[in-house]
C-alpha cells in the first residue's frame, strides 16, 4: 500500500511509528486482493487539537475516515479504524449480494421442475458436487474476511539502517515481514509479503 501524507507531521515515538505501520499493514492485507491500493492521509491542526483524514479507493467506493484528538497519532489511528470498519462492511455486503439469488419467473420455475424430474437419476451426484463447491467457496470467502493476523515486531529494527534494495534482499530468506530503519530517511519501514508472493512497503 502506497501511503501519501499531506500536511505537517508531528514527531512520533518509535513505538507509535511501529503501531502506525502495523495498522496500515492490516488495512493493506484487507484491501489489496486486486492490486495495490493507495491511501491518502491529510493532516491538519488547530491550537489544541489535531485532525487526520484517511481516504482509500476500494472497488467503486471511496473509504473515508476522520479522527480528531489532542495528539496526531491518536487522530490517525481513529481515522484508520473507521476506514477498516467501512471496508469490512463493504466486503460483507458484496458477499451477501453474491450469495443471494434473484427470484425466478413462474415459467422458469415450471421448466426447472420438469428438468429436475427428467434428471432425477443423476441429481444425487450433481447435488453433492454443487454442495462441495459451495462449501469450498464459503470457506475461501471466510478466510478472506478473517481479520488480519497481527505479528508483533521487535521493539527495534535489527542491525544498521538499510536501503530498500538491501531490505528486499533480506526478505529472500522466506520471512513474512521485515521491520527496518531506512538508511536515507532514518524512519521505520516495514515490508510485508502478501499471499500472492508480492511484497508491500508500509512507510511510517
Amino acid at each position: 500500500m502506497k501511503i501519501t501524507f499531506t500536511g505537517k507531521q508531528d514527531k512520533l515515538t518509535a513505538s507509535q511509528e511501529r503501531k502506525l505501520a502495523m495498522a496500515f499493514a492490516r488495512l493493506s492485507k484487507l484491501l489489496e486482493r486486486r492490486g495495490e491500493k493507495g491511501a491518502q492521509v491529510i493532516l491538519t491542526g488547530e491550537r489544541h487539537l489535531r485532525h487526520a483524514e484517511v481516504r482509500v479507493n476500494f472497488y467503486d467506493h471511496v473509504l473515508f475516515g476522520k479522527g480528531s484528538a489532542p495528539d496526531q497519532f491518536t487522530a490517525i489511528m481513529d481515522a484508520l479504524e473507521k476506514v477498516e470498519k467501512q471496508a469490512l462492511k463493504l466486503l460483507e455486503k458484496k458477499r451477501e449480494l453474491k450469495r443471494s439469488s434473484s427470484p425466478r419467473e413462474p415459467e422458469a420455475v415450471e421448466a426447472a421442475a420438469v428438468a429436475e424430474a427428467e434428471e432425477a437419476p443423476r441429481k444425487g451426484k450433481k447435488k453433492a458436487a454443487r454442495k462441495a463447491a459451495v462449501e469450498a467457496e464459503e470457506a475461501e470467502e471466510a478466510e478472506e474476511l478473517r481479520p488480519a493476523r497481527i505479528i508483533r515486531a521487535s521493539a527495534r529494527a535489527n542491525g544498521k539502517p538499510m536501503t530498500l534494495e538491501e531490505a528486499m534482499l533480506a526478505m529472500e530468506d522466506g520471512r513474512d515481514y521485515l521491520l527496518y530503519r531506512d538508511a536515507d530517511t532514518d524512519r521505520l519501514q516495514i515490508l510485508i509479503r502478501r499471499s500472492d508472493g508480492a511484497v508491500d512497503l508500509v512507510e511510517a
